[in-house]
């Protein structure tokens, strides 16, 4: 009994990957700072909210005062105070934030981790893949990233165009490929099939012989991005992947707040249908965008993944102090 006590308060990872992960950390300020981008903190707990029909916050009391509200919540990311530092005239900015989602949990998810997250005012799809691409060749050694498109990484590895494949064509190429559906799948869930075509079939095969960046996504997966009037529609967003791993995120951003406005109350309507809790609508973001935002592209990188990756592990937590079971 006393042998297992005193192993339960020890780190995970070893000694090793802990240095890995710290000369990381190092080595991203620099990349960042040669580039003249400032480093910024902002909210953990914040009376707002990013809204996304997957992403479940955590929350908690916001006490009793009056200007406090009921509920803080744990972000899911620091875009929409960073935003509102861009919408008050900040140049390029980035930051290391600690953040939380409900739910996550296994060799790459974990309800806490580090992600590092960046803007700059000016770039579009090209000039924010670019950078994207600079900064995994800086940490990872991985060589420029390759290109593709969301359509033809489909066409490649599942055989049909996913921007004009009905939900009914989705399903049967799930079925003709041998994939296990969920029970909880609906038949008209489109994004639901076009997601699990995506991680069964597409993404194993991504970034194997160099990193990958796959762009223009469906328009109905936008999220916080701009959409492309193109026939049909794309969501100008894109993701990194490095060895079958998605790695990053990125938006060529939405400045409209009209439009986000719209977003939000139908992201609302689909958790409502999950069974989900409907999460706070209005946001100082929305103002900040009323004010007006810079053109600009950002992108979300989890940091955990990428010490895995350079470390060549399967697990998060073996680079992580102490993951969620230890904590």
């Amino acid at each position: 009994m006393l042998q297992s006590v005193s192993r339960e308060f020890r780190p995970s990872a070893s000694w090793d990957r802990l240095r890995l992960r710290a000369e990381l950390l190092r080595r991203v300020r620099e990349f960042f700072a040669a580039r003249g981008f400032l480093e910024v903190e902002t909210p953990i707990l914040s009376a707002d909210t990013v809204l996304d029909r997957h992403l479940d916050p955590f929350w908690v009391d916001g006490g009793r005062g009056p200007a406090v509200s009921a509920r803080l919540w744990l972000q899911t990311s620091p875009e929409f105070a960073m935003k509102r530092l861009l919408a008050a005239g900040a140049g390029p900015i980035y930051q290391i934030a600690r953040v939380f989602r409900m739910g996550e949990l296994g060799p790459l998810h974990i309800p806490e981790f580090t992600m590092v997250e960046w803007y700059r005012p000016g770039d579009g799809m090209s000039e924010g893949m670019q950078l994207t691409s600079d900064v995994c060749e800086a940490l990872l050694g991985a060589g420029a990233a390759e290109r593709i498109s969301y359509r033809q990484a489909f066409e490649r590895s599942v055989g049909i165009d996913p921007l004009t494949a009905d939900d009914a064509a989705l399903a049967a190429a799930a079925k003709t490929l041998g994939i296990d559906a969920p029970a909880s799948l609906g038949a008209r869930d489109r994004d639901g099939w076009l997601d699990l075509l995506l991680v069964e079939r597409v993404q194993p095969h991504l970034g194997r012989e160099r990193p990958t960046l796959v762009y223009d996504f469906p328009a109905s997966q936008a999220a916080l991005a701009r959409v492309r009037r193109d026939c049909p529609p794309v969501a100008e967003r894109f993701e990194l992947y490095v060895a079958g791993i998605e790695l990053a995120n990125g938006y060529h951003e939405l400045l409209d707040a009209a439009e986000l406005r719209t977003r939000n109350a139908r992201v609302n309507a689909q958790r409502l249908a999950d069974g989900k809790e409907a999460l706070p609508e209005q946001s100082r973001l929305l103002r900040a965008m009323d004010a007006g935002l810079p053109p600009m592209v950002g992108v979300a990188l989890g940091f955990d993944r990428l010490v895995m990756l350079a470390a060549g592990l399967k697990s998060i937590a073996e680079v992580i102090a102490f993951p969620f079971d230890r904590a």
